[in-house]
């Protein structure tokens, strides 16, 4: 597939951009990609497959590639050695304490039937004996009865082991990754992480075969691949330049265990050197990068702004947008909330159900529902909902395609966004924010730094106390008493042209521009016309 690529015409230059999922449920990286193609780069996505087959579709004129990405490095070092000294008697691992347990019931269950065999037999029924008496079979049975009882205590050893284990956080674990960090620096990850390195493995033949004038990695995993693969270009004489996007902030990310968190600090840290231009998502984030990797220049802001304009093939085939209210059942004079993302813990949606039975008026329009499984949340806030008696104002509604969010829930007379104080939270200036934007709707945000402090600057919404739920619903209140007070924050000179993907895409392609400046800008090959997302 490669070979083929290779020999395409490249307007600009090659892209090659790489990302850590499935790109689909990925908008910033979808617009980019597009984006770039439609400024006449030559783009190549790459993503992870979700089996072991490749996949390929179009984006525009970006061409699509999800490689399958193997994990033989995902176990962790202690799950090949053997569990001494910390547990002697546990097993080696939890698959051959499964076994023994089996295998040991299985020896119990053969020693029964043999002896009910005989007393069967005796009665007269069909079938003969399994040489089952209860003489033969005493000192079978004893030995299996101890025999049992051994494996059930070395399992047990096994899962309590396993749980000591999984979060790496015992003292021995502690030492040891304290260790590791002081030794090799920025290089620890390859004995906190290893299994980053199945990202390379899988991506850097593919990466190779396309020669690409620019590798843009997207966030801090493909930084690490795109930088190597960068490292192995020029040192063949190929002048590659790379961009990393980093859209999370790692130190604020929270750990799936002891060593996961320290093991991407350093990956990131030791691959963060190569990148020729560094872009991100807030100004905030920018300057905790600027800090905390030494970098030479302040990172390019590139909003995560909504398409105003999609293209044609987006567009295609594409249900129209829904009418919020209707699909809610209420008229143009009931006060209508709109929420549009996921539901876990850290979202706050508790705040938005538990403030409806202070508002009795009040309905919200929950876009939470995806595609095929629900999140693992959902019945939780069901349940909450059930419990306050809030359900027939509480309306769960499916996520609709990123360009028709602002259209669809412009209806709404207001939209909210409650947050939890989290590392990442503080710093985001989410594409729902730029959204809600886009449909003109007051925003009552909670007071996570970024987020709050644009609100207060612009004057389009109301800044409450995260998890105040009393708070919550003074802000509510103030903006439904007065909406067109904060819709008018949206009237300012180029704010909102500003905070859309069509300037966003521009500020990008300047960065390709200035890191290829012999590569003049010049429209794609065959651009595609574009449809009006307004409609």
């Amino acid at each position: 597939m490669e070979s083929d690529s290779t020999t395409r015409h490249k307007p600009r230059g090659r892209v090659v951009m790489l990302v850590d999922n499935g790109v689909k449920g990925d908008s910033r990286v979808q617009k980019a990609a597009r984006s770039a193609a439609d400024a006449g780069w030559d783009v190549v996505l790459f993503g992870v497959s979700p089996d072991s087959q490749k996949h390929s579709w179009k984006l525009g004129s970006a061409e699509v590639r999800l490689i399958p990405k193997p994990t033989p490095l995902n176990p962790r070092r202690h799950d090949m050695r053997r569990p001494f000294p910390r547990r002697p008697l546990a097993y080696r691992s939890p698959q051959v304490a499964r076994y023994r347990v089996q295998a040991a019931k299985a020896w119990r269950s053969d020693l029964a039937f043999r002896q009910a065999s005989v007393k069967a037999a005796k009665a007269g029924h069909p079938g003969r004996s399994a040489g089952g008496s209860t003489a033969r079979l005493l000192v079978p049975r004893l030995s299996a009865k101890v025999y049992s009882k051994w494996v059930a205590l070395r399992a047990r050893e096994t899962t309590d082991l396993q749980k000591r284990r999984s979060m790496l956080d015992a003292r021995v674990d502690r030492t040891t990754t304290a260790m590791w960090q002081l030794l090799m620096k920025e290089r620890a990850w390859r004995r906190l992480t290893p299994n980053l390195w199945d990202f390379e493995l899988a991506f850097a033949k593919h990466i190779d075969a396309l020669k690409p004038d620019l590798i843009h990695a997207h966030d801090f995993k493909m930084l690490g691949v795109g930088a190597r693969a960068a490292v192995r270009a020029r040192a063949a004489g190929r002048p590659v330049k790379l961009v990393w996007d980093a859209h999370e902030y790692v130190p604020g990310l929270p750990p799936r265990h002891g060593r996961w968190l320290p093991g991407h600090v350093a990956w990131e840290k030791e691959h963060a050197v190569f990148a020729d231009a560094v872009v991100t998502v807030s100004p905030a984030l920018a300057e905790l990068l600027k800090k905390g990797h030494d970098l030479e220049e302040l990172p390019t802001v590139v909003l995560n702004a909504p398409v105003l304009s999609p293209a044609a093939d987006e567009v295609a085939g594409a249900d129209p947008v829904p009418d919020l209210r209707e699909l809610c059942g209420v008229g143009a004079d009931t006060p209508l909330l709109a929420y549009v993302g996921g539901i876990n813990p850290v979202r706050g949606v508790e705040t938005i159900i538990e403030g409806l039975t202070l508002m009795p008026d009040v309905h919200v329009a929950m876009v939470s529902v995806p595609p095929g499984k629900p999140y693992a949340a959902t019945a939780t806030i069901a349940k909450l909902v059930d419990e306050l008696g809030v359900g027939d104002r509480v309306h769960f509604l499916p996520f609709v395609p990123h360009w028709q969010v602002a259209d669809f829930v412009a209806p709404a007379d207001a939209a909210v966004s409650p947050l939890h104080h989290l590392a990442n939270h503080e710093l985001a200036l989410s594409n729902k924010f730029f959204e809600y934007a886009q449909a003109r709707l007051p925003q009552v945000v909670s007071d996570i730094r970024t987020m709050s402090e644009m609100v207060r600057s612009t004057g389009q919404g109301e800044v409450f106390r995260a998890q105040d739920t009393e708070d919550y619903v003074r802000a509510v209140k103030a903006v439904l008493a007065d909406p067109e007070r904060y819709r008018a924050a949206y009237d300012k000179p180029g704010l909102l042209e500003k905070w859309t993907w069509e300037a966003q895409a521009e500020i990008l392609d300047g960065i390709y521009s200035r890191l290829l400046p012999d590569r003049p800008k010049a429209a794609a090959p065959a651009a595609e016309p574009r449809a009006d997302a307004h409609a």
